[in-house]
């Protein structure tokens, strides 16, 4: 099977990755008769664990580990739970390609850190929240790679 990532694109991936604070699971999900763009994660997510030792993939079936699914909160595929010492609920579905490649391997820094890069005003506004918020980000597709 070809890479998807090129051989530069692989070595800027692997210096970005040298210094991460902390352990980084990335965790996906597909199905048995794959989605369009399951194997393209399943890949990228095993090749993008292939360039540290702090990066693990765990691959699993949406609907034949539906406990895990639950466990996660994930519902649709392909899905990618980026967990760092805790699980901080980021999340990407879809195949993240073109710009959100870069996305990834940020959430993947920002995770391993367990600390938000936000404005001491932004963490103040957010300290005072009382109930759970769910955000959601839609990206439109770029070319991948």
């Amino acid at each position: 099977m070809m890479s998807l990532l090129s051989a530069e694109i692989a070595e800027q991936v692997k210096k970005e990755l040298a210094d991460l604070a902390g352990p980084v699971r990335l965790v996906m999900f597909t199905q048995e008769i794959e989605c369009q763009y399951c194997a393209e994660t399943r890949q990228l997510v095993e090749e993008i664990s292939e360039l540290s030792e702090q990066v693990t993939a765990e691959v699993y079936d949406l609907i034949g580990d539906s406990d895990q699914a639950e466990r996660y909160g994930i519902d649709k595929i392909p899905a990618i739970a980026v967990i760092g010492a805790a699980d901080y609920g980021v999340r990407f579905y879809g195949l993240p390609g073109g710009y959100e490649f870069a996305s990834l391997l940020h959430a993947i820094k920002l995770v391993a850190s367990a600390q938000p890069s936000l404005a001491d005003e932004t963490m103040a506004v957010l300290a005072e929240l009382d109930k759970p918020v769910h955000i959601q980000v839609f990206v439109t597709p770029t070319c991948p790679y």
